[in-house]
C-alpha cells in the first residue's frame, strides 16, 4: 500500500483542536471487567476527559452493539460518543468484527466529511485499519495506537491464539499508513521496529492514570479473616495470570486471595475461566483462601485496592498495564510480571518487584519477602505514589498526545491546560 503522506504543513492555528478517537469494540460507556472491556476503555474514556480539559473537543466513535442505544451520548463536558453502525446490532467478540471494518470506515468517511475533525486518532488495530481508509478521504492526518500487537500475542499463545489471520499484515498497513504510532512503553517500540515501522513515525507516551480517584487516602474494602491480603485486578482470561498467582498463594500460608473482574457475582459460576482457577486453586489446596467478586462498579475498585498488603500483576504478556499505575497511586506495593510495558511503570525495588512471568514460586519467594517487611512495604507504597504523580497522570499524558497531534498538524500545543 501507499502510505500517506507525511506530516501536514498547514494545521488549525494554536488552541482549540476537533478530536476524533475511534476506538471500534472499546466504548468508554461499557461495564468494566468483561472479556472485551478492560484497559482500553478506561484508557479512551480518561484521554478523552483529559483533552476536553484542556479545551479541545472529542467526539469517541465506537461500534453500535445495541439496537436501542442512542448516536450520540454525551459523556462529559467537550466529549460526546458516537455510535457507528456497523454489522449487527449486539455484543460480538472483537476478534469477529473485521469483516465489519470496510462498512464502520465508510460510516466514519461519511460522518468525517458532514463534521470535519482535526485530527484523528485511532485506537487498536481493526480501529486503525477503518481509520486510515477514512483520514485518507477526508484528508485528516491519522495518529493510531495499538493497545496490543498481534506479534507478540501470536508468540505467546500459539495456536490458542484467536485473532484473525489477517492481523499482523493489517497492523504492518497501519504503522506505515499513519502519520504517526503513539507507543505505550519502550517494549512496544522495539516491537514496531522488527515489524518495519520507522522509528520517526514512533513516539512514546504511556498510559495514564486517575490520580484524584486512585489515591491513598480514602474508604478501604472490608478485610477478611487472614493475616495478609494479595489482590489481583482485570478481566479473566488465562493470560492475566491468576492461575500463577492461586498456584503462589499455596507458598503463601495466611495470607487470601481476592480476584476482581470477570462477569457479575452471580454469573461466576457459569464463566469457564472461574471454574477452571477454581480446579487449580482446589489441587493446590487453597480454594478457601481464593475468593472471586466478579466484575466491579468503577466506584468500588480504589477501596479494593487500598484493602492488599500486595496488588499482583502476574500476566504472561502485558501490552501495558494500568493495574500497577492504578496500585502504586493508591499506594500499594506491586509484585508485577517483568514483561511489556510494566518492565517501565514498575521500578523494583523501589516500586515492587519484578518477577519472571508463569513462575509461582518466583512470585511467591517476592510477595513473602514484602509481607515479611512491613516498612518495605510501606516505603514501596510511597514511592509508587510519587513515581505516578511524576509520570502518568492523565494531565501529563494529555500534553504530551496533544504535542504529538499538533506536530503531524503543524501547529502549536495550547498554552493552558
Amino acid at each position: 500500500m501507499t502510505p500517506n503522506p507525511g506530516p501536514r504543513t498547514a494545521g488549525p492555528a494554536p488552541g482549540v483542536l476537533s478530536v476524533a478517537l475511534v476506538s471500534e469494540h472499546a466504548s468508554p460507556l461499557a461495564v468494566l471487567g468483561g472479556v472485551d472491556a478492560g484497559g482500553q476503555n478506561v484508557h479512551v474514556a480518561a484521554l478523552a476527559a483529559a483533552l476536553a480539559d484542556r479545551g479541545h473537543r472529542v467526539t469517541v466513535h465506537t461500534r453500535r452493539d445495541a439496537p436501542d442505544l442512542p448516536d450520540r451520548v454525551p459523556l462529559r463536558e467537550g466529549v460526546e460518543v458516537h455510535h457507528v453502525s456497523a454489522g449487527p446490532p449486539r455484543p460480538l467478540p472483537k476478534d469477529r468484527l473485521l469483516p465489519y471494518m470496510e462498512e464502520f470506515g465508510d460510516r466514519l468517511a461519511r460522518q468525517w466529511r458532514a463534521r470535519t475533525p482535526d485530527v484523528a486518532h485511532s485506537h487498536y488495530w481493526m480501529s486503525g485499519l477503518a481509520s486510515l481508509r477514512a483520514a485518507r478521504e477526508a484528508g485528516l492526518p491519522l495518529l493510531h495506537t495499538y493497545h496490543a500487537l498481534g506479534t507478540v500475542k501470536r508468540r505467546h499463545q500459539g495456536a490458542a491464539d484467536t485473532s484473525p489471520p489477517e492481523r499482523i499484515a493489517c497492523e504492518v498497513e497501519v504503522g506505515l499508513g499513519c502519520d504517526r504510532v503513539i507507543a505505550t512503553c519502550r517494549d512496544e517500540v522495539a516491537e514496531l521496529a522488527r515489524m518495519g515501522v520507522p522509528a520517526d513515525r514512533i513516539v512514546v507516551v504511556p498510559c495514564g492514570v486517575d490520580t484524584d480517584r486512585f489515591t491513598p487516602l480514602g474508604p478501604v474494602a472490608r478485610g477478611g479473616p487472614y493475616r495478609y491480603r494479595l489482590l489481583q485486578l482485570g478481566r479473566l482470561v488465562p493470560r492475566k495470570g491468576a492461575a500463577v498467582s492461586v498456584a503462589a498463594l499455596a507458598r503463601l500460608p495466611g495470607t487470601e486471595l481476592v480476584v476482581v473482574g470477570g462477569p457479575p457475582r452471580d454469573l461466576l459460576d457459569d464463566d469457564p475461566e472461574v471454574r477452571r482457577l477454581r480446579d487449580v486453586a482446589r489441587n493446590a489446596g487453597v480454594a478457601d483462601r481464593v475468593r472471586f467478586t466478579g466484575g466491579v462498579s468503577a466506584g468500588r475498585v480504589p477501596p479494593l485496592l487500598r484493602s492488599a498488603d500486595v496488588v499482583l500483576c502476574p500476566a504472561d504478556y502485558e501490552p501495558f498495564g494500568i493495574v500497577p499505575l492504578e496500585a502504586m497511586a493508591c499506594g500499594r506495593p506491586v509484585v508485577a510480571s517483568a514483561v511489556g510495558g510494566q518492565l517501565d511503570t514498575v521500578a523494583d525495588p523501589g516500586t515492587g518487584r519484578l518477577v519472571p512471568p508463569r513462575d509461582p514460586e518466583a512470585l511467591a519467594r517476592a510477595v513473602a519477602g514484602l509481607l515479611a517487611d512491613p516498612a518495605a512495604r510501606r516505603a514501596c507504597g510511597a514511592a509508587g505514589r510519587r513515581r505516578v504523580l511524576g509520570r502518568y497522570g492523565w494531565p501529563r499524558i494529555a500534553a504530551a498526545t496533544e504535542a504529538a497531534y499538533c506536530e503531524v498538524l503543524d501547529a502549536e500545543p495550547a498554552p493552558t491546560g
